[in-house]
């Protein structure tokens, strides 16, 4: 007869989770490395408990926001290439509504995290419960609903029983690198509480290591022979080269067949700058050398990337005349932009490809034009990021200092408005994962979570996070959390008043400045702004506010020396940005209007628009 043991369902759940595990450098590691937690009836008395009695197998930390947290947990799993991940719980209502945005950034970026919000009471005896929505036509529609468009699996859990099958799904979805992305099992608040004889074998411990598919030899025996007889091929290089860690068997085979890498913001980071083939960004926030032999290049090989607009130039650069070849992991992405499909693990089928190409090399002209283009680039950063002496230092001036800040091996982490271009053609990585953007869903509030949880995911490297006032602004509690659980962070809030980027945005399409600067709002009644340093102390960080980037660079030696997080805030420049390099981005421009500057940059769209790719 089978052995059981009877638990509720969310001891079970928990306990299942623990037993989970994974490998990271050929070492057995617990699976999930903790849970978020925020309680609230819904899940205080349920999952409360669980974690409790089992936060010796099964960490849990506590947040202030439900996003934040959440976020934080999607960081961890980008910073460990999904191998290892969390799980956040909270209540019902507004609480597990709070999750959704962090939901939308992982489903977008691919990363696993598996949310756990509270629900409704199956039973529907105290119906209707606090926080629960009533739909007038559907008595089963829960808030958590609302997940079900950005999770890759999504179950309620209304009886004990269903975990028995559920889980392994929800593990499955996690930790397979097709399918991987954010995981909802909504819990019924009653259900939490419930007990049933759960086979004991369900616990059991699992070791899931990543499957490694290779490609069908159809499709490489076609890619090596395009591979052959191209003249100017590129490599363009996307998060899944770090998530299949095939960071080295990349350069290895850049330098090995002479082809140049270009990175989307995802993969930047994968080949360290003074690598001879790293030509940097690419696309609307890419580097001069990166675009101009995308235009010149006869086939691109994309790696492990969705090929988004910003990637492609809304697809007036990528892929251009070239013959775009996917290798990628996931069916759907390999197929994209027409191209030739490549599906298999990004390490595994560039070690095959290298091996069929048996030492093919580009031409020595296409490797000469390679590095008069970088040395060229390289120039220009130079100049941009160099320090000056003005009371408003540009955005790309801060970048250069906390790059030299940080080293080889810091970690900068940053999401929304104008720095995310800068970092992506200025920031020069030497390591893996030194570069840490979402810039899938370019989440405003990102910053501070997740540089929680990259800090927490890398312990040993210091972690830089760049921050705009308005991502400051939109989402900084979690700033205290890193105090409370000595997580440092190096902070550096750039204070241009207000929202900078979309306010150059909204100039270039004609517009006129308004509603982003704070000079710029209508029925303002104050001229008061926000003391960043002081609302830093409020919150246990040691903070500064410093004046050009003689003081950034001193406070950051500060900083570096601190035991725990440090912001400096610096003021700068709105209006400046970097105009090297970088490529067009569809944003559409008011067909009519009676200002002359957004009929005039209609113009420009259109003739922009010309370029634009439609298969």
């Amino acid at each position: 007869m089978e052995r059981t043991v009877r638990l509720t369902t969310a001891q079970a759940l928990v306990r299942f989770l623990a037993a989970q595990r994974t490998m990271i450098d050929g070492r057995e590691a617990p699976l999930f490395a903790g849970c978020w937690a925020i309680f609230g009836h819904g899940n205080v008395a349920g999952m409360g408990e669980a974690l409790y009695q089992a936060r010796q197998t099964l960490p849990t930390y506590r947040a202030h926001n439900e996003q934040g947290m959440a976020l934080a947990a999607v960081a961890f799993a980008k910073a460990k290439n999904r191998r290892q991940m969390m799980a956040c719980t909270t209540s019902i209502g507004p609480g597990a509504m709070n999750m959704l945005t962090a939901a939308g950034v992982a489903h977008v970026n691919r990363l696993p995290v598996l949310l756990l919000p509270g629900d409704v009471f199956a039973n529907r005896r105290p119906d209707p419960v606090l926080q629960q929505i009533e739909d007038f036509n559907d008595a089963t529609l829960s808030v958590t609903d609302c997940f079900k468009p950005v999770s890759r699996w999504w179950d309620r859990i209304t009886r004990p029983e269903q975990l028995l099958t559920s889980l392994p799904r929800a593990v499955q979805v996690l930790t397979d690198p097709v399918e991987c992305g954010p995981v909802t099992l909504a819990l019924c608040q009653d259900v939490q509480a419930e007990a049933c004889d759960y086979p004991e074998a369900f616990f059991r411990v699992r070791v899931h290591v990543p499957r490694r598919p290779g490609a069908d030899a159809p499709e490489l025996e076609r890619a090596v022979r395009i591979l052959r007889e191209a003249e100017r091929p590129l490599i363009v290089a996307g998060g899944g080269v770090l998530y299949a860690e095939a960071a080295e068997t990349l350069q290895a085979f850049a330098a090995e067949h002479g082809i140049p890498v270009a990175e989307t913001q995802a993969g930047k980071s994968a080949m360290p700058w003074t690598h001879p083939m790293a030509v940097g960004a690419i696309g609307v926030t890419g580097t001069s050398a990166a675009n101009a032999l995308a235009r010149e290049a006869d086939v691109i090989l994309a790696v492990g990337t969705r090929l988004q607009d910003f990637t492609t130039g809304s697809r007036a650069l990528l892929p251009g005349s070239a013959t775009l070849i996917q290798l990628n992991v996931q069916p759907y992405d390999a197929g994209k932009h027409n191209a030739v499909p490549l599906v298999g693990d990004a390490k595994r089928t560039l070690e095959d490809l290298t091996a069929a190409l048996d030492g093919h090399a580009t031409s020595r002209a296409w490797q000469e034009r390679v590095k008069a283009l970088v040395a060229e680039w390289n120039a220009a950063v130079d100049e941009v990021t160099a320090p000056g002496n003005a009371d408003l230092p540009t955005d790309a001036q801060v970048v250069g200092a906390v790059n030299r800040a940080a080293g080889a091996d810091g970690v900068v982490v940053c999401a929304a408005g104008g720095l995310p271009g800068e970092l992506h053609k200025l920031w020069r990585p030497q390591r893996p994962n030194g570069y840490h953007l979402e810039y899938g869903f370019s989440c405003m509030g990102y910053e501070i979570a997740g540089g929680l949880g990259v800090k927490m995911a890398l312990p040993e490297r210091e972690v830089y996070v760049m921050v705009g006032d308005g991502s400051y602004m939109m989402l900084n509690a979690e700033l205290q959390t890193s105090v409370l659980l000595g997580k440092k962070l190096i902070v550096t809030v750039l204070d241009n008043r207000g929202f900078g980027c979309i306010n150059r945005l909204q100039q270039a399409c004609g517009g006129a400045p308004f509603n982003n600067l704070i000079e710029h709002v209508d029925h303002k009644a104050s001229d008061a702004w926000i003391d960043f340093a002081a609302h830093a102390r409020a919150m246990g960080a040691e903070a500064e506010k410093v004046t050009g980037i003689g003081e950034l660079e001193l406070a950051l030696e500060r900083a570096r020396a601190a035991k725990g997080t440090y912001v400096v805030v610096i003021d700068t420049d709105p209006l400046a940005t970097t105009e090297a390099g970088g490529a067009w981005w569809d944003v559409a421009v008011p067909e009519t209007s009676p200002r002359a500057e957004v009929r005039k940059a209609r113009e420009g769209y259109l003739e922009a628009r010309a370029a634009q790719a439609m298969g």
